[in-house]
């Protein structure tokens, strides 16, 4: 065994049947997500001290319904491992931004666009659409055309704009 190879046996020795191989990558339970990446993370010989990517994918119909994928990369051993968790609607993922701080942003993202919480995030709010939009646009259970495509659209403007003053003068 070599490369990606060894690094999964070494999880799979550490972790047992907590976890399960698919492919390149391991899908462990939530309640285990920050055990396994901080020894994959703090292990001197792994040293996978960067997350190149963090995203969410709704598996519907499939149950569990979401999954987290965590791109990890070990300059040391020059490898990457990929890390998913599962989750059902309404359950929580344990945020990783105190781990490594380019996921504080990746966390955010999946949470305006899916809907996802990650406890215990230092800002989890939206970051790509308004505050007040309604819904969460990357569901695949989400209207194409959005939510309220089928009433007429209107444009309000207020008579004490400030433009419009300048415009009557």
């Amino acid at each position: 065994m070599t490369g990606t190879g060894q690094t999964i046996g070494r999880l799979t020795d550490a972790f047992g049947p907590s976890l399960s191989v698919e492919g390149p990558g391991v899908v462990v339970g939530r309640e285990r997500l920050r055990e396994v990446l901080l020894f994959l993370r703090d292990e001197s010989d792994l040293a996978f001290s960067m997350l190149t990517d963090l995203f969410a994918v709704d598996r519907y119909p499939g149950e569990p319904r979401f999954e987290v994928v965590y791109l990890l990369n070990s300059l040391k051993l020059k490898e990457r491992l990929t890390i998913k968790i599962r989750l059902n609607d309404g359950e929580h993922a344990p945020t990783v931004s105190d781990l490594w701080r380019a996921a504080e942003w990746l966390e955010r993202e999946a949470f305006d666009m899916f809907g996802l919480l990650f406890e215990n995030h230092p800002d989890l709010r939206r970051i790509l659409m308004v505050e007040d939009f309604d819904g969460y646009p990357l569901r695949k259970d989400f209207p194409t055309e959005g939510y309220g495509f089928d009433r007429p659209f209107s444009v309000r403007l207020d008579a004490d704009d400030g433009a419009s003053k300048k415009a009557d003068r």
